[in-house]
């Protein structure tokens, strides 16, 4: 029997993810463990927003049952998942005037007792999750002034203060600059090195293949694969999930993925 510290951090048996009739993912077997970074791929409407929203507890599988740190996801208190996962969606969406630093300080309400302001601590560990997306300074913007990729390093910066043991991002990557979208991913392998699980859905199997551990191919009718990247992320796997011919180089002695 494992213990709760032997247990993977985010565990499926069996989860279908479905959306009115139709099944976007059936019968799912995962485990993700502390130190792992899982890298999400798939045609769009294959279930990837859905199934990191299931994992999060934000609907409920239609079969299956999912465990975090070894329990039931059912049995979690929401206070207490939301120090142990966080969730970036894919969009963001900022409808009142704040300063970044107190759109950042959200991602520590979790860890706040009810009626309490935010400690020198909390404000010290939004301050260094802005630093780490590279938005320093950048502490009493209004965050409805900012770019759309700031906006998203912003985003990124509350999970962060989150500090959870799990991390789920949906397209982490969407509206940053090739240089950013490096540093966002390296941020959270960082993460993933620092006894972290985390999963995170993208487009680029390049980025997939360059910082993730393993890949989830999400394809239609509700199949799937799951395995280390050398062996899922292939030109064949690639061209049957996309429905287009993908093909394989070595360059710099990467292996580097592209459309034929």
């Amino acid at each position: 029997m494992l213990t709760d510290a032997e247990a993977p951090l985010l565990e499926c048996r069996g989860i279908d993810v479905c959306v009115e009739s139709r099944t976007l993912v059936r019968g799912l077997d995962l485990q993700v463990r502390a130190g792992s970074m899982l890298a999400v791929l798939g045609p769009n409407g294959s279930g990837k927003s859905l199934s990191l929203h299931t994992f999060a507890g934000l609907r409920s599988p239609k079969a299956g049952q999912l465990l975090i740190s070894g329990r039931p996801l059912t049995d979690w208190p929401r206070r207490a998942l939301a120090r142990e996962l966080a969730l970036l969606p894919q969009n963001v969406e900022d409808p009142f005037s704040a300063s970044v630093i107190e759109t950042v300080l959200l991602g520590r309400h979790p860890h706040i007792a009810r009626w309490q302001w935010e400690s020198a601590r909390d404000l010290a560990i939004a301050s260094d999750a802005l630093v780490a997306v590279g938005l320093a300074g950048y502490e009493e913007r209004d965050v409805l002034t900012l770019s759309g990729g700031e906006r998203r390093r912003a985003a990124l910066a509350a999970v962060l203060a989150q500090t959870p043991r799990i991390f789920l991002l949906d397209e982490p990557t969407n509206q940053l600059d090739p240089n950013h979208q490096l540093e966002a991913l390296q941020l959270l392998r960082e993460r993933a090195d620092g006894g972290a699980a985390v999963i995170v859905t993208l487009h680029d199997p390049n980025l997939a293949a360059r910082f993730a551990d393993a890949a989830l191919l999400l394809g239609k009718d509700g199949d799937w694969q799951c395995g280390h990247v050398a062996d899922i992320l292939t030109a064949q796997h690639l061209s049957t999930l996309y429905d287009t011919r993908f093909e394989a180089a070595q360059i710099s002695g990467r292996r580097v993925f592209f459309q034929a």
